[in-house]
This record gives structure tokens, sequence and C-alpha cells, in this order.
């Protein structure tokens, strides 16, 4: 079984995961992208896979896009012996698209978890983000006031992007896991 690397190695990871935190809230993407010698997000709540420097750059600028104003509020930071994980809130208004999905204008709060994996070496090799999207989607269709006739259409085309959104094939890196060995 990994034993949990010494406290140095701790500290130096958790400066590492709360320094790319707070670029992404900054949105200095090339500060956060430095924190990877490859940058590798997996997103399990959509089953996507955003690799390489364009990819991530890519994933950043869809969010952001949507959600200006992204934002997290921390709530706790645990050490595994490969991973630091984060679990926070994470915030914004639905100001722009989201791929095919409309801007709501609704406001969101979503509790998240986030494994940063290291390697051997303790470079940062993937960001693993869980969030249950229901919460969100809720969110962002409870703000839009369904009694006016006006919003009807804005929610059919919302309802029609998200169809369209699930209707991908996951990621192959996702889905096909090999069990651990355990001693």
């Amino acid at each position: 079984m990994p034993q949990i690397p010494a406290p140095e190695v701790l500290a130096a990871r958790q400066k590492l995961v709360l320094d790319h935190f707070r670029d992404e809230v900054a949105q200095d993407w090339d500060a956060t992208l430095s924190t990877f010698p490859h940058p590798h997000y997996e997103v399990i709540a959509t089953m996507t896979v955003h690799d390489g420097d364009s990819a991530v750059r890519g994933y950043y600028h869809d969010t952001r896009t949507a959600f200006p104003d992204q934002h997290h509020e921390l709530i706790a930071l645990r050490h595994s012996a490969d991973a630091v994980i984060v679990e926070f809130w994470l915030l914004g208004t639905h100001s722009g698209p989201l791929g095919p999905v409309p801007a709501t204008g609704s406001r969101f709060r979503v509790r998240m978890t986030a494994y940063f994996v290291f390697d051997a070496q303790e470079r940062l090799v993937c960001e693993r983000i869980y969030f249950d999207t229901l919460s969100m989607l809720k969110q962002l269709v409870g703000g839009v006031d369904k009694k006016k006739p006006k919003n009807w259409l804005l929610l059919a085309r919302v309802a029609r992007g998200f169809l369209k959104m699930s209707s991908g094939e996951p990621d192959p890196r996702l889905v096909n896991t090999v069990e651990p060995e355990l001693a």
C-alpha cells in the first residue's frame, strides 16, 4: 500500500494546488497551465477528457464564456498517497452559452470534489473533477421564471442543449478502467 509522503512534499503539493485554484479564478491560464508538465483534466460528470494545452485552454474558454464570474469557495483539503483532494463550492452566473445550452442568467452554487493526482516525480498529471450535474441543472433552469410565456422558448432551447450534450459517447479513458490490485 502506498505511503503518505513526507510533510514537506505534502506542503509543496498543497501550495501548487492552491496556486492552481487562485490562478483559475484570476483566469491567468498561463500560470494555471504551468502547474502541469502536460495539462490533463477529466470531468467525470460529463465523461469528458481535456488533454493537452490546446484542449485545456478550450475547456477554460468554454466554461468562462458560459460562467465568466466562476469562482470557488474551499470546503476542505486532504492528502492521499498520490493526490491532493479538494472539496469546494463552484459558483457563478450562466451569462453565456455553455456549448449548445443558451444562457439562462441563473446563478449556481454546486459542491464539487477535485483530485489533483501526482506522479512518482511529484508532478501534477491530472485534475479529476466530480460533481452532480442535476444540482447544477436544477439551479440553471430553476432561476428562469417558468410562468412567463416569453421564457418557454428559452427553456425548450436549454432542454434541447442539455440533451445534445448528453448524447455524446463517454471518453473511453474514463470508462475502460482496471480494478487495482490491493495488498
